[in-house]
């Protein structure tokens, strides 16, 4: 069975669609400004379930996934819209007003004007598209593509927590009435999280990146994604990849908490490349802000080595995939 990506690629490289590969479609708008837009479906008990979640953050996440990726493309997000189609059941309920709630809750924090869509009904599950649009200096939008050879990869913060996050509600942890701050955060960064979203504009205003993506499938996912479009390879060390702090609440293991950081996903943190003498020409830019450089570009076309403890493996890509 064919996975999500290999779909995708294969769906591009039959019709030619050569806008499709990045976080956003980069499309013209005027002779100083590039629009870069993108759409997100989330589907019940694929992307979310009712048993975890409320209608308002619901509505949150839509739209931060959707912020995420045009964060990821340097730009500043300006407009958007969302479709939910839902049960009768769930029609009956002050659900779909709730869901609004989140979603503008988090469109106000950004100034992002929620301009249409649509709400229907739909025979059993929840279905949920959104769009967002942005705006970019012309030709500026930051590429996965434009890696090269001796660049160094950074993190824009913690990754792991998200992942942390599902773990404890795919164990029912809602139902423990002895729940800390670490497993809340946990939780909440997995059912409310926060893109990136200044950050991105900062980057993509300073043009520091030479190519970037946001971590939603998993570090091992997006930084092969990110390796595909540039062709390169990548080296990271396992000692440098910045784990959630709060995962030390339900694993004692490094191996564990690292694989979580790995391959969990949707921490929406942003990783991007930038040339060595950018780096060290503007570190207290990378100091004040806390990016964590986690290893470097190698000449090794779309393969990725992970150092733990001085020994090399290669690492495999074992982030989310949808099928």
């Amino acid at each position: 069975m064919k996975s999500e990506f290999e779909f995708i690629t294969n769906l591009k490289n039959k019709y030619s669609l050569n806008k499709i590969g990045d976080d956003c479609a980069v499309l013209p708008k005027d002779s100083k400004t590039d629009l870069v837009i993108t759409t997100d479906l989330l589907v019940e008990d694929i992307d979310f379930r009712l048993l975890w979640t409320k209608p308002d953050f619901l509505g949150h996440k839509s739209l931060a996934v959707s912020l995420s990726d045009v964060a990821a493309m340097g730009g500043k997000p300006v407009w958007s819209m969302v479709s939910i189609g839902v049960p009768e059941a769930i029609w009956k309920t002050d659900f779909v007003e709730k869901f609004y709630e989140g979603y503008i809750r988090l469109a106000r924090k950004f100034n992002v004007e929620l301009i249409g869509g649509d709400v229907s009904k739909t025979p059993d599950k929840i279905v949920i598209d959104s769009i967002v649009a942005g705006e970019v200096k012309k030709g500026k939008a930051i590429l996965r593509s434009g890696a090269k050879v001796g660049d160094l990869i950074f993190v824009s913060g913690e990754l792991g927590g998200a992942s942390g996050g599902l773990k404890l509600l795919m164990d029912n942890i809602l139902n423990n009435e002895f729940i800390n701050i670490w497993l809340e955060n946990l939780i909440s960064r997995q059912l409310q999280p926060l893109p990136k979203s200044s950050i991105g504009r900062r980057l993509g205003f300073t043009q520091i990146p030479s190519a970037m993506i946001d971590l939603s499938d998993g570090l091992s996912s997006d930084l092969n994604h990110l390796c595909r479009a540039s062709q390169v390879g990548a080296k990271i060390y396992a000692e440098k990849i910045p784990i959630d702090s709060n995962l030390v609440g339900i694993s004692n293991s490094f191996e564990s908490r690292i694989n979580y950081a790995l391959n969990g996903g949707e921490d929406f943190e942003l990783l991007f490349t930038v040339s060595p003498n950018i780096f060290f020409s503007r570190e207290s830019f990378f100091i004040k802000r806390g990016f964590l450089c986690i290893g470097e570009v190698t000449a090794n076309a779309e393969i990725i080595e992970l150092i733990t403890n001085g020994e090399s493996r290669i690492l495999e890509s074992k982030g989310f995939r949808h099928s």
